[in-house]
């Protein structure tokens, strides 16, 4: 028999939040939970999570995007050794990307890149360590909501895009991304 230690929950944030997604970063050997902070003007946020024993403890929760977002994934690049979150920029109607850094309790992003020009649903995004690539799959709702995927680079705090590509021609739902 195998028994789990379980700890105590912690509050990261103690607003309604939505859209929440986390990832690990290998490197810096932290937990990242990213989420539309409807407390904080509807704004992005990142908080970074120090796991010790059965506890976790988080550090100051910072703005990736100060608009209103939706439709948020985290990933790590292990190449990079960066995460990447993928959202929906709500006051634009824009897929973007924004590149973070972890240092300490803290994160710091680079600049948002464009990966949709128009709304994008049902947003995740994955690591591929073969190509050392991320690829983002989403419901192009300027494209009659057809699955569509896209391939990201990051280079420093930067990430980059090549072609979009349909996956599946007619209305997605509920779309979720493995390696």
């Amino acid at each position: 028999t195998i028994t789990a230690a379980v700890g105590s929950s912690v509050v990261f944030e103690s607003a309604f939040s939505l859209y929440m997604s986390a990832t690990y970063d290998a490197n810096a050997q932290k937990v990242v939970i990213v989420y539309f902070d409807e407390g904080g003007s509807d704004y992005g946020r990142a908080v970074v999570g120090t796991v010790s024993g059965t506890s976790i403890s988080f550090g100051t929760p910072v703005n990736f995007q100060t608009a209103r977002v939706s439709q948020i994934s985290a990933t790590y690049d292990a190449n990079a050794q960066k995460v990447v979150i993928v959202f929906n920029d709500n006051a634009n109607s824009l897929g973007k990307a924004v590149v973070g850094t972890v240092s300490g309790t803290s994160i710091s992003f680079g600049s948002t890149a464009t990966f949709n020009s128009s709304f994008s649903s049902e947003t995740t995004a994955v690591y591929d360590p073969n190509t050392q690539k991320v690829v983002i799959a989403y419901r192009d709702i300027g494209n009659s909501s057809y699955g569509t995927a896209i391939v990201g680079t990051v280079s420093g705090t930067s990430i980059s895009f090549g072609s979009s590509a349909v996956f599946e021609s007619t209305q997605v739902r509920h779309v979720s991304t493995t390696y």
